[in-house]
């Protein structure tokens, strides 16, 4: 196991004036054996950092070290890192023991450390009665368990998982979920997770890395990343549905922008009057949708309550120590 480390990170593609830059400057140190998601949306350089953490793509500046060792120049299979894919990339004509044992057998271990180390991470991912099946016999989670499994042998200083889950269904997805903290409890691996599901990073990260344009807007654990956003992408991004921003109402000063998690509105008759524009129900929750004049408004409630009628007037209130404020103009967090 071993630290990771980034250091004014630089991605950039082309030279001259015609290079775009990618990933701009990057800092974050990571501890020996914590649990980090990397987290944003498309096209924000969160892929693109996990792959030059594995030697995929070359660097254009500063530094990664992982243990006291800078990595930058170093091939991939000199690294001592797993990686696990979102396609599972699983070798079809060969059984389920054989596509966790490869990679071992490349780097010639004696058979008998092989065959111990694959079955203990088959015990290890429920895979013991599963050795002997080719990819094809096996479900779209049992698969991504067998790529799972062939990085566990490896017993490297690090994980990488790139968007791992994105190929499974909702149930699978939260089984497999699951699974990987189970994994990550037993092994103590430093282990680094790309998504763009929310929830995911939510539930998986110890500390979590929310990354918008190349950049790093937050980094902090799930539960201050939602209690406290930095800014005013993480608080649009982070939370189903995401925090109310909203920039006409009264009391809110010109130039800040006031955030207000939907389930910290209430019903108050002293409150804003809001008309009721549409509502969903999910199980034991049911969404309002509001509007405020022109602002849109997302009211949390217990689907207990029954549902207001389209265009009925609802007055609501937020709860005064629930509310966040924003620079309009720089974005950043001020209270």
């Amino acid at each position: 196991m071993a630290a990771l480390g980034f250091t004014q990170v630089i991605k950039r593609y082309g030279i001259g004036p015609t290079a775009v830059q990618v990933i701009h400057g990057i800092d974050a140190q990571i501890d020996d054996g914590e649990f980090i998601v990397l987290v944003g949306p498309s096209g924000c350089g969160k892929s693109t950092l996990l792959r030059m953490v594995a030697g995929l793509e070359d660097i254009t500046g500063g530094d990664i070290t992982i243990g006291a060792r800078s990595v930058n120049g170093v091939e991939p299979a000199q690294r001592d890192i797993a990686m696990v894919f979102q396609n599972y990339a699983l070798y079809p004509h060969m059984s389920v023991f054989d596509n966790m044992a490869y990679g071992l057998r490349i780097r010639r271990l004696p058979e008998a450390e092989v065959r111990t180390r694959v079955q203990a991470a088959a015990q290890t991912l429920e895979l013991s009665a599963l050795l002997q099946r080719r990819p094809s016999q096996l479900s779209g989670g049992q698969r991504q368990r067998v790529a799972m499994g062939r990085a566990i042998v490896r017993q490297p200083q690090v994980f990488l998982f790139d968007e791992p889950l994105s190929n499974l269904d909702a149930k699978l997805r939260a089984q497999t979920r699951l699974e990987i903290q189970k994994l990550h409890r037993n092994l103590g691996i430093t282990s680094l997770f790309v998504t763009h599901d929310q929830v995911e990073a939510m539930t998986l990260a110890q500390r979590m890395v929310v990354m918008n344009g190349g950049r790093v807007e937050q980094f902090a654990t799930p539960d201050e990343v939602y209690r406290r956003p930095a800014s005013l992408f993480v608080a649009s991004f982070m939370g189903a549905p995401p925090m109310n921003l909203l920039r006409q109402v009264p009391g809110v000063q010109p130039g800040t922008v006031l955030g207000i998690r939907p389930e910290h509105l209430v019903i108050d008759p002293d409150g804003w009057a809001t008309v009721v524009d549409s509502t969903e129900l999910l199980g034991a929750e049911r969404l309002l949708h509001l509007c405020l004049g022109a602002e849109a408004l997302t009211l949390r409630m217990s689907a207990d309550n029954p549902a207001p009628e389209m265009g009925a007037t609802l007055h609501v209130r937020p709860l005064a120590d629930m509310m966040h404020t924003f620079d309009a103009t720089t974005g950043l967090r001020r209270s």
